[in-house]
C-alpha cells in the first residue's frame, strides 16, 4: 500500500515547517512528501529532513488548490491514499494508521476528516452542510454568536463531533484521500486561489463516496484565519466564495438542498436512536 501527502508553503515560518514534518516523519508511514513552494525565494528547502521529499519550488504564489494539484499529479497513478494538509498541523504517531484501517474496511469512503482541536484542545467544527450564500456571509461578517442556531446547524455541531458522521462539506486543512476518488472527480479546481477550493472537491467526491468525519483520532489545528486579519486576504475570501456560489448556483441549487436534507434526516434519525437507546438503559 503506497501513502503519500503534500504541503504547501508560501512564506512559511520554519519553526511550523520542522513541526509539520516531524508529524510527516515520526514513522515510515508516508512513501513521499511533496513540498510544493509557492514562495518568492526557496530558503525553506534547507531544513527539509528526508530523502522521502520531493521538494518543488514554483517562485510564485499560484494558489492553494494549484499547488497541491502539483504533487497529486506525481502520485495519481502511483498512491492508494494520499493526505493534503496545511503546514499548520501536528498529529500523533497513531492517527494516520487508524484513519488508513478506516478506509481499508470501507471501500466507498473517498474522502476523511478526522476531529480537529485548537491549542487550546477545543473541537474546531469542520464538518458541514454544503454552503448556503447566508452561511458564508455570517461566517465571514458576523460574531460568533449571532445567528449561532443557523451556524450549530451549518457545522453540524448538534451531533457532539463525537460520533462518525458523513458530511458534504470537509475541511482543507486536512484532506485524506482515496487517490481512486481523485481519478474519477479530478482534482482541485485552480479557478480558486485560496479558500473554497476545499468545499469545492468536498461535495463532487461526496457526490460519489462517502466523505466521512472521523473523530476516534484528532489532530491539532493552529487554525491562523489569514483572512479575519487582513483586508487583502478577507477580499480573496469574498472573491473565491463569490466563484463558488457562481459555479454550483446562489439561491438555486437543488443538490444542495436535496444532499443537506437528507445529511440532516441521517444524523437526526442516529440521535434519535442513540437517545432512546439510552432511555431503555435508564429505564433499567
Amino acid at each position: 500500500m503506497i501513502i503519500t501527502a503534500s504541503i504547501v508553503l508560501y512564506k512559511t515560518s520554519m519553526a511550523e515547517l520542522e513541526k509539520v514534518c516531524q508529524s510527516l516523519f515520526q514513522d515510515d508511514t508516508f512513501s513521499k512528501v511533496i513540498i510544493v513552494d509557492n514562495s518568492p525565494d526557496d530558503r525553506l528547502k534547507n531544513i527539509i529532513p528526508s530523502k522521502k521529499v520531493e521538494y518543488i519550488f514554483n517562485g510564485k504564489n499560484i494558489g492553494y488548490g494549484a499547488a497541491h494539484n502539483i504533487a497529486i499529479r506525481k502520485i495519481i497513478d502511483k498512491s492508494d491514499y494520499h493526505l493534503a494538509l496545511n503546514t499548520d498541523i501536528f498529529f500523533s504517531a497513531n492517527v494516520i494508521p487508524k484513519i488508513v484501517d478506516y478506509l481499508n474496511k470501507h471501500p466507498k469512503v473517498g474522502l476523511i476528516l478526522p476531529k480537529v482541536l485548537n491549542l487550546k484542545g477545543e473541537v474546531q467544527y469542520l464538518a458541514k452542510l454544503l454552503p448556503t450564500p447566508s452561511n458564508l456571509l455570517i461566517r465571514l461578517f458576523l460574531p460568533d454568536n449571532i445567528f449561532k442556531n443557523k451556524r450549530t446547524k451549518y457545522q453540524l455541531a448538534f451531533n457532539g463531533y463525537n460520533t462518525t458522521m458523513e458530511a458534504p462539506c470537509l475541511s482543507g486543512c486536512f484532506m485524506f484521500f482515496r487517490v481512486e476518488a481523485l481519478r474519477e472527480v479530478g482534482m482541485f479546481d485552480e479557478r480558486y486561489f485560496l479558500y473554497s477550493e476545499d468545499f469545492d472537491l468536498s461535495r463532487r467526491i461526496h457526490e460519489k463516496y462517502q466523505t466521512i468525519y472521523y473523530p476516534r483520532v484528532s489532530i491539532t489545528h493552529y487554525h491562523h484565519r489569514h483572512s479575519y486579519k487582513s483586508s487583502r486576504m478577507m477580499l480573496v475570501h469574498m472573491v473565491n466564495t463569490i466563484r463558488y456560489f457562481n459555479k454550483w448556483g446562489w439561491f438555486f441549487d437543488p443538490k444542495r438542498r436535496k444532499t443537506n436534507k437528507r445529511v440532516l434526516e441521517e444524523l437526526e434519525y442516529k440521535l434519535a436512536k442513540k437517545e432512546m437507546h439510552k432511555q431503555k438503559l435508564n429505564a433499567k
